[in-house]
């Protein structure tokens, strides 16, 4: 088998991985088409969910499908654990069409490259994860610790993915490699530890593999369940990216991000702030929910970054003062937390600023007619009538419009309470 390249790595260093550190410019790429829908920069942001019906019950499958399209999808993903679901992907697609529905299909394939080169028969994408499509089956018994061990295993993966990539280059299937900070190789972590460097090192080097067959029609994911690790590894790839000179689009999102308020902050958090960045041109917000409701936040946030980057939209950024950067704001090789110097007791902001970040809510006037309602929206307890504040609450309040007049005792009680309780009150 041929050898891959030896290319450098850590050259990205300090290298920008964002046009602009002042406003979200979307990254140029290059467009991989899925069927007949492109994903890049000269198209929408797609969106994307995941089945969670067994596979093999096509029934199931297809009408859940159905759903999902209905509910906005661009694309959706199945499960292929081995031939029986390779197979069934034949008879969903089969079923879709008949029922007038086109809807590109993606293959999730897990240790088992006959599987993934079995459904490329059937679907229009294959997303494999180079922490188990070559060497599946972990074991930390032997050491990596020189380039020479390192490079030993490069040789397997040419051997093992290079079929599939030639296979996708013959029938027009695009490819998704989608490292996940979970499931990393035992070689990758030994060598370079369980970090966004080794997700990045994992994935460049399948990506080397479809670049020596001329095979251009895939992207990246660098999917963590952790948001700040999962920025830090898309950033830190764009920025290896942009030394090699490659534009390749990229996927979004943050793996078994939860149910409800959490799963979607989570993902709010990864994702939104990878699109102010101006990447990512695919995004999937993964719940522990029905895949069709995943579409409403993936939506949403596809339409946040696309007002963030929108040029056309005067004065967006106007109201942003001016500001210069430490020189240690955009090291992509160190995983520090910023920390900040609050103003001194003696202040008059001291009690509204919290020095790992501060929570300010907006407060009516009609909102202090009812102080324990008040009380519970601002995340403070409440005891016969007084509120108590804690690591949930509000650090301080806003309020809208004028401040209560002299003789609105209720409203002026219900600030002095909140201010007594350690809640700032911040007025014009």
């Amino acid at each position: 088998a041929a050898a891959l390249p030896d290319v450098e790595s850590g050259a990205a260093g300090t290298k920008p991985y964002c046009v602009d550190t002042t406003r979200a410019v979307r990254r140029k790429t290059s467009t991989v088409w899925v069927r007949d829908v492109g994903i890049g920069s000269e198209h929408p942001i797609r969106l994307q969910t995941m089945t969670t019906t067994p596979t093999h019950d096509v029934k199931a499958t297809v009408d859940q499908i159905l759903r999902i399209e209905e509910a906005g999808a661009d694309m959706v993903r199945l499960t292929v654990q081995g031939k029986r679901e390779a197979d069934a992907c034949g008879a969903i697609r089969e079923s879709l069409l008949s029922l007038g529905s086109s809807i590109p299909l993606v293959a999730d394939i897990h240790f088992s490259p006959k599987a993934a080169s079995a459904v490329a028969d059937h679907v229009d994408k294959i997303r494999v994860n180079p922490g188990n499509f070559v060497d599946g089956a972990k074991s930390f018994d032997e050491v990596v610790s020189t380039p020479e061990q390192y490079a030993v295993g490069r040789e397997r993966i040419v051997e093992v993915l290079s079929p599939l990539v030639l296979k996708c280059k013959e029938l027009g299937r695009a490819m998704r490699i989608g490292t996940n900070h979970g499931s990393l190789s035992a070689r990758v972590m030994s060598y370079w530890g369980d970090s966004p460097r080794g997700m990045v090192e994992s994935a460049l080097e399948f990506a080397e593999v479809c670049r020596m067959h001329d095979y251009h029609n895939f992207l990246f994911s660098m999917k963590a369940s952790n948001p700040v690790v999962m920025v830090q590894a898309y950033r830190l790839l764009v920025a290896e990216m942009n030394a090699r000179g490659w534009d390749y689009p990229l996927h979004l999102g943050v793996t078994e991000a939860g149910e409800g308020e959490d799963g979607r902050m989570k993902s709010a958090i990864g994702i939104g702030a990878l699109l102010n960045d101006g990447l990512g041109d695919t995004i999937r917000v993964s719940l522990t929910e029905d895949p069709e409701r995943e579409l409403l936040p993936c939506s949403t946030l596809a339409r946040v970054g696309r007002e963030a980057q929108d040029t056309s939209s005067e004065g967006y950024y106007d109201a942003i003062p001016g500001f210069a950067e430490s020189p240690e704001a955009r090291l992509l090789e160190t995983f520090t937390r910023r920390r900040g110097t609050p103003p001194d007791e003696s202040h008059p902001l001291a009690p509204a600023v919290h020095r790992d970040g501060t929570v300010v809510s907006a407060v009516r006037a009609e909102d202090l007619a009812s102080p324990d309602a008040l009380y519970a929206a601002l995340g403070a307890r409440s005891v016969l009538g007084m509120p108590f504040k804690d690591v949930a609450t509000a650090d301080a309040v806003y309020l809208r419009g004028a401040a209560p007049a002299a003789d609105d005792k209720e409203a002026r009680r219900t600030l002095r309470r909140l201010h007594d309780a350690g809640v700032a009150v911040l007025a014009d």
